[in-house]
Formats: C-alpha cells, sequence, structure tokens
C-alpha cells in the first residue's frame, strides 16, 4: 500500500512540474539584461525561457516556421507590425490588463502602424546613425556619401539589416528610403557596391565592438550601441546624417497563436515599471518612451547625445515602410551586394 501512494505522489508531483507557469519571449539581442529577467522570475514565479534574433525578417521567420504555442513575447518594429498583423499573426492588445501602460509617452501611442495601440505596446525607439572614431578619423563626415571614400577600406561596421542599409544607399542618391522603383533601386546597388571594399563587418548583434576594439574606425549602427561605445571612448562622435535616418519603435505584442496570454501581460506590465524600465535603458541606451523613467535616469544617459536623442531629431527620422511583395526587390538586391 506505501508502494502505491508512493508511485501515486510522485505521479502528481510529475504533472505539477509539466504545469509550472512560464513564458516564451522572443526579443531582439541586446535588449533587455538578464538581471530584469531573474527579477521578474523571482518576483512573480513565472519562469521566462528568453531567445533573441537579429532582425525584423528573422522574427517573422520564427514566428512563420514555429509550432502554435512556441512563443508568447515577441519585440516588432513599427513595419513587421503592420505585416504580421494583415497576416493575422498578432493577438489583439487588452490595455486595460496594463496597469503601467499609462507611464508611456502619448508621442509614441497611436501611430499610423498601429492605430490605437490595437496590437502593440511601445517597448523604446532607436535610430540609425553613424559614429566615427575621431582618434583615426579626422575628415569632416556630413553625408552618406563621404563614407565612400578609399582611405576606409576595411574600417566601417554596418549592421546586418538589408531594409535600412538599401534605405541609406537610397537617401544617399535622393531617393525615398522605401523606394520600389527598380532603376533607384539598381541606383543603390551600384552605391553599395562601391561601399563593399570599406565594410570590414556586417553586424547587427553588437557593432560597437568593433569600434571599442578599434576594428573599425567607423560604424552605421543603432544609437543605443553608438552610446554605448561613446562610454569607453569619449572621441566616438556621433553624426545625424544630412540625407536622414532610418528611426525604428520597437513594440511588445503578443502572437496570434500564444498559449500563454494572461501570464504575458504579467511581464509586460513589469517591463512598464518606472525602475524596471531604467535598469533596461541603463544597460541598453536606446531612446527612452516610458514618462516615469525620465525622472530616474542619470546625467551619463540623459548628456549622451547617441542615446537620449531630442525629440526634434527623432521628429526628423524616417520610418521603414511595409512595401508588401516589393521586399522581393530588396531580397534579390541584398543577395547580390553581401
Amino acid at each position: 500500500m506505501k508502494k502505491i501512494i508512493i508511485v501515486l505522489l510522485i505521479l502528481i508531483c510529475t504533472g505539477c512540474s509539466n504545469t509550472k507557469e512560464e513564458i516564451n519571449v522572443l526579443n531582439w539581442s541586446s535588449y533587455i539584461p538578464d538581471s530584469v529577467i531573474k527579477s521578474f522570475q523571482k518576483e512573480t514565479g513565472i519562469k521566462v525561457n528568453y531567445s533573441t534574433y537579429s532582425s525584423n525578417e528573422e522574427l517573422l521567420a520564427k514566428i512563420s516556421g514555429a509550432k502554435e504555442g512556441t512563443y508568447d513575447l515577441i519585440f516588432p518594429s513599427d513595419y513587421m507590425v503592420e505585416i504580421m498583423k494583415d497576416r493575422d499573426m498578432l493577438e489583439t492588445m487588452d490595455l486595460s490588463k496594463l496597469q503601467n501602460y499609462r507611464n508611456i509617452n502619448p508621442n509614441y501611442l497611436n501611430l499610423d502602424y498601429d492605430k490605437g495601440n490595437v496590437y502593440t505596446v511601445p517597448f523604446v525607439a532607436a535610430t540609425v546613425l553613424i559614429a566615427v572614431n575621431r582618434d583615426e578619423v579626422t575628415d569632416t563626415i556630413t553625408s552618406y556619401n563621404d563614407l565612400l571614400n578609399p582611405k576606409y577600406q576595411n574600417e566601417i561596421v554596418l549592421i546586418d539589416d538589408q531594409r535600412i542599409i538599401i534605405g541609406l544607399a537610397l537617401l544617399a542618391n535622393g531617393y525615398d528610403m522605401n523606394s520600389v522603383n527598380e532603376n533607384e533601386l539598381e541606383v543603390a546597388k551600384e552605391w553599395l557596391l562601391k561601399l563593399k571594399p570599406n565594410i570590414k563587418a556586417y553586424d547587427s548583434d553588437s557593432p560597437k565592438n568593433f569600434l571599442i576594439t578599434n576594428e573599425a574606425s567607423i560604424g552605421v549602427l543603432w544609437n543605443a550601441e553608438a552610446a554605448l561605445a561613446k562610454d569607453e571612448n569619449p572621441n566616438i562622435e556621433t553624426i545625424f546624417p544630412d540625407e536622414g535616418f532610418a528611426l525604428s519603435i520597437d513594440n511588445m505584442a503578443i502572437p496570434a497563436s500564444a498559449k500563454n496570454k494572461d501570464l504575458v501581460y504579467t511581464f509586460i506590465d513589469y517591463i512598464l515599471r518606472p525602475d524596471v524600465m531604467k535598469e533596461i535603458i541603463d544597460a541598453y541606451p536606446y531612446k527612452n518612451v516610458n514618462n516615469m523613467t525620465n525622472n530616474l535616469l542619470g546625467s551619463n544617459y540623459l548628456n549622451n547625445s547617441a542615446a537620449n536623442i531630442p525629440d526634434s531629431v527623432i521628429a526628423e527620422g524616417k520610418f521603414v515602410e511595409n512595401i508588401g511583395e516589393s521586399v522581393k526587390l530588396y531580397d534579390k538586391l541584398w543577395a547580390e551586394i553581401k
């Protein structure tokens, strides 16, 4: 009889372990520090299974190819939100479950890619800029075209993002960053081929390391990466090119196939807490969109123009747009230049 009871207890405990509360988060690399994940798990008892991607296109591929219930929370950028909602890949957001939603700066709400924030909650804003190590480069750089100078051979690191890099090539030639005109895209391709000898690497995960270790003297990278590099070397200058620059707002969104939706709201609301967002911004200094966090951020962030980008500069940024099936033109071009 005792043996039967023991076996039953083992079976019951095994069943309990299978029902442990957990969520599966898929996010950009270098976006939420481990300390935040660990604190959330300790406070709530909810386990976080955390994995990453390096581009919106990789995110789309992972969600498209995943079994139902694989992911509970994702962080798509503006144009990818449009693509995913058009494909019925996103759950509508129940904002009434988010007490801390009120903390978000209204300037980042109700934007064109998700009117009324039906599907998304803003996380951070980001821009792409040029970072120059002034210990190595003394030339005046104000334009993407300045990067074509042969003296920069093997000296430039670029983010590995086809829409943004092709977009800046279009801007450099006076075209719309989201052009689908084949002649204009051909000009952009030729421009990028001219730039190719100067490219040290494509890296979206940690391009700042190339600047910090002096493997590259110029970077075209996300503002937080530039800010972190500038912390290591104050002689790194950040430049917003004359032709314009890409602006991105990354968002928290729930896949339609998510299986732990109620638990996800607990995690989102935790991220929206001022103290938690401060910890995130301290580690990865993108543009903060949480009003209640502003008073907590220190001078190291507030005085770093690469991190705390003025709203007037943000307003000049250009969004990557959903171009539908024409994205195949970009896919083809990207394959030809890399």
